[in-house]
């Protein structure tokens, strides 16, 4: 199954609305380990970007759509963490130069690009409990192919297992390696707000289609 351009805005904005549900999750997880902005910092980013994508013409490319959403993103709030996922999204714009319809495999060069940007930008790599850790393996598990919703199933369950291995890792980047051997036991904010967004894309464009696939059956 592939995302026309057109059905790719408009799921990014249906999925959007569904992860806003979650700020206040992340808010309290970023109090425990930072500054406790990121539920605030999803909320306005979030908005930014639907309102941005409701701009654009029809005619908008997948990478222009990720343009825009990296643009409206970062200029929502000034966080660092604002700024590291703008970066991911341009860098995930340039995988889709030359795409005109979004499938598995294009995803998961986008994402895979994006962390790799992350972790460049961030000075972080897997282990440092950060975004990062579960970003790659949902990258993995997108590669490993699959139809569109067995192979995001696989991503959320991936992102979901390193959500919760972070609870036993050392904060190593920002805010939250200050707590040092403290952070040991909590919940990784960065990671929780990617395996959030998988979920948020299920439930906003999986979750309704398969329950109107069984009423018709």
């Amino acid at each position: 199954m592939t995302v026309l351009a057109t059905e790719l805005n408009e799921s990014i904005r249906r999925s959007l609305t569904e992860l806003v549900r979650y700020a206040d999750e992340l808010r309290d997880l970023d109090q425990a380990l930072g500054d406790g902005d990121l539920g605030i910092t999803v909320s306005l980013g979030a908005t930014a970007v639907i309102a941005a994508l409701e701009e654009l013409p029809d005619a908008a490319t997948p990478a222009e759509i990720a343009k825009a959403c990296a643009k409206a993103f970062a200029n929502a709030n000034p966080s660092t963490m604002a700024a590291l996922v703008a970066g991911g999204l341009l860098a995930g714009s340039k995988t889709w130069t030359d795409t005109t319809e979004v499938d598995v495999a294009a995803a998961a060069r986008f994402i895979r690009a994006g962390g790799a940007n992350i972790g460049q930008r961030g000075k972080t790599e897997l282990g440092d409990k950060t975004i990062l850790d579960a970003i790659m393996p949902a990258a993995d598990a997108l590669e490993a192919g699959g139809d569109a919703v067995t192979a995001l199933d696989a991503a959320i369950a991936a992102a979901e297992r390193a959500v919760v291995e972070t609870r036993g890792l050392q904060s190593r980047r920002g805010r939250a390696s200050w707590l040092q051997e403290r952070s040991i036991g909590l919940q990784d904010p960065g990671a929780t707000a990617f395996w959030r967004y998988l979920q948020s894309w299920r439930a906003a464009n999986v979750a309704g289609a398969e329950q109107l696939s069984g009423e018709l059956a």
